[in-house]
């Protein structure tokens, strides 16, 4: 069974100043937090640790070697064709008990 949260997999942030954007997944440090980046002059997402909770995975996925570089990041979303893709920002909705969906 494939992992959710896994190098080079695509997620938007769904909680923080950054709420509905676009990020992808670096490095795994633990169970709980992941190293993400947008990168910054793409999503505006800057490179930092983000707990598992305020990720929501997308089904797409770019290859990347773990720590890879911001510029590394931007050539894979250019080699996949995703740079428009990644600039959408996404409006969370949150229901009335607070949640997401």
């Amino acid at each position: 069974m494939p992992k959710i949260y896994d190098i080079g997999r695509i997620c938007i942030k769904i909680a923080g100043r950054e709420a509905g954007r676009k990020c992808v997944i670096v490095d795994i440090i633990n169970d709980n937090y992941v190293l993400i980046t947008g990168p910054k002059t793409l999503t505006g997402v800057r490179r930092r640790r983000a707990n598992l909770k305020h990720l929501e995975p997308t089904n797409m996925k770019i290859d990347i070697k773990k720590g890879a570089s911001d510029e590394e990041v931007i050539l894979a979303l250019e080699k996949k064709k995703m740079l428009n893709e990644m600039k959408k920002i996404i409006k969370p909705t949150i229901t009335p008990a607070g949640y997401y969906i």
